[in-house]
């Protein structure tokens, strides 16, 4: 039990701290040097209101922070990782996570704001595509180093059925 209660503090804290490290990135230092602002929360909105036809206020934020605190975790811990692991196992954790990273950019940009949202595909290649290249790579080196560091627990948060 505490084992599981380890992994999950790790998994939260890895993604909330991910998602703090792209927000901060994508909506704070990009603009800050001229380069295009993120907009997540716009995305999420726009996502759940082509899915439902109607999107409540606040289900974007909702869902932004959802899916970067739990899924996008959940993701690597249960798919990328186990793959890297099967196929190139002694890879150095830091390419995984910017392959990782790479990955979860083209599902946001390209599954959900293309197909499901009905954006241009990876939103035109403006100058938003190559911040959020850099935000998704950013959060997925920021999670798998503290899920590497794992500060909750002397066991590997990954894969969970340890």
């Amino acid at each position: 039990m505490t084992h599981t209660r380890n992994n999950i503090w790790t998994l939260l804290t890895a993604g909330a701290l991910a998602t703090l490290a792209f927000d901060l990135f994508g909506q704070g230092l990009s603009p800050l040097l001229g380069y295009a602002k993120l907009a997540p929360v716009g995305l999420a909105q726009g996502t759940i209101k082509a899915v439902f036809g109607a999107a409540p206020k606040g289900i974007g934020d909702i869902v932004h922070i959802m899916t970067g605190l739990m899924v996008y975790s959940l993701g690597y811990v249960l798919v990328a990782r186990p793959i890297q692991q099967k196929l190139m196992p002694n890879l150095h954790w830091g390419l995984t996570s910017i392959a990782y990273g790479v990955g979860l950019f083209i599902f946001a940009l390209y599954f959900v704001a293309h197909l499901i949202a009905g954006n241009k595909p990876f939103l035109g290649w403006t100058g938003i595509t190559y911040v959020a290249l850099w935000g998704h790579i950013l959060y997925a080196m920021v999670l798998v180093a503290v899920l590497e560091m794992n500060p909750f627990g002397k066991r590997s948060v990954a894969p969970l059925a340890a």
